[in-house]
């Protein structure tokens, strides 16, 4: 297991690879301020949050569903406590959500929904490079929001080694839903795992919550049900299921966003 929950207590896991060289670059033009997109749960929300309060800079987010506010939960409670300005749309006001931050432009740097971009794609593919300094991997698993941490390390991969992404997302079953064709061109090394997704989005039932529970009494690692749960119980049962060659050598990536775990 690869530990990226720990890289950071707040701006943890793939949020922080994304936004490393994002930072750099705000920094380097001096914008004041971040400004992005999500919903109501979106860790991507919580790590921008935090890492404007780490480094110095202002935070906007523009979130989807204007029946919301900074207390509906506790990723926008945490959000509003780092000084983020929480701006609630509606759901169709959110289908444009770039016009609703016209009036920010020029002030602010903006981050897109997930926070993938090229240079977010940068950060994620220096994970291949430590991954390799460590371990001649076989395979590496990942779970699937947005597609920008899959696309990053298929983008850095050796072609002996094969990334498997599972969607925490119904409906998701090729890379074609998820990034542009520049990232895997003359790639072949992947497979896309699609039935682990416990319902979609956030959903959940007893049994993925029982495997949660019992992950985490054997080994000490925190999970959560919407992403890391889902993609450690698929990659055990495809072992169960003999998906994987003997002697394989697997990597599985723990991205962290723990804010949003169940507590048990």
């Amino acid at each position: 297991m690869k530990r990226d929950d720990l890289l950071h207590p707040t701006i943890m896991g793939n949020k922080w690879r994304k936004l490393k060289y994002n930072i750099f670059e705000a920094e380097s033009k001096d914008y004041k301020s971040l400004l992005t997109f999500g919903g109501a749960y979106s860790n991507h929300i919580y790590a921008v949050a935090a890492a404007g309060k780490e480094f110095g800079f202002e935070t906007i987010g523009i979130i989807r569903g204007d029946e919301l506010n900074s207390e509906s939960n506790s990723t926008l409670k945490f959000a509003s406590e780092m000084g983020m300005k929480l701006i609630f749309v509606s759901r169709n006001e959110y289908l444009a959500k770039e016009k609703q931050a016209e009036i920010y432009w020029q002030n602010s740097y903006i981050l897109p929904e997930g926070g993938t971009n090229e240079l977010a794609i940068k950060g994620v593919s220096e994970l291949i490079q430590e991954i390799d300094n460590q371990i001649d991997a076989n395979f590496i698993c990942v779970s699937i929001g947005t597609g920008g941490t899959f696309a990053g390390l298929l983008n850095g991969s050796r072609n002996d080694c094969k990334i498997l992404g599972f969607p925490a997302l119904k409906g998701i079953n090729n890379i074609n839903q998820l990034i542009s064709p520049d990232y895997y061109q003359n790639k072949s090394n992947f497979e896309i795992i699609s039935e682990y997704h416990f319902g979609g989005y956030g959903k959940y039932n007893s049994e993925l919550i029982n495997f949660m529970q019992t992950f985490e009494n054997e080994h000490n690692i925190p999970l959560e049900q919407v992403y890391n749960a889902k993609l450690f119980y698929g990659v055990l049962d495809k072992i169960k299921k003999d998906y994987f060659p003997e002697k394989s050598k697997i990597v599985v990536i723990h991205t962290g966003g723990l804010q949003g775990r169940l507590k048990f």
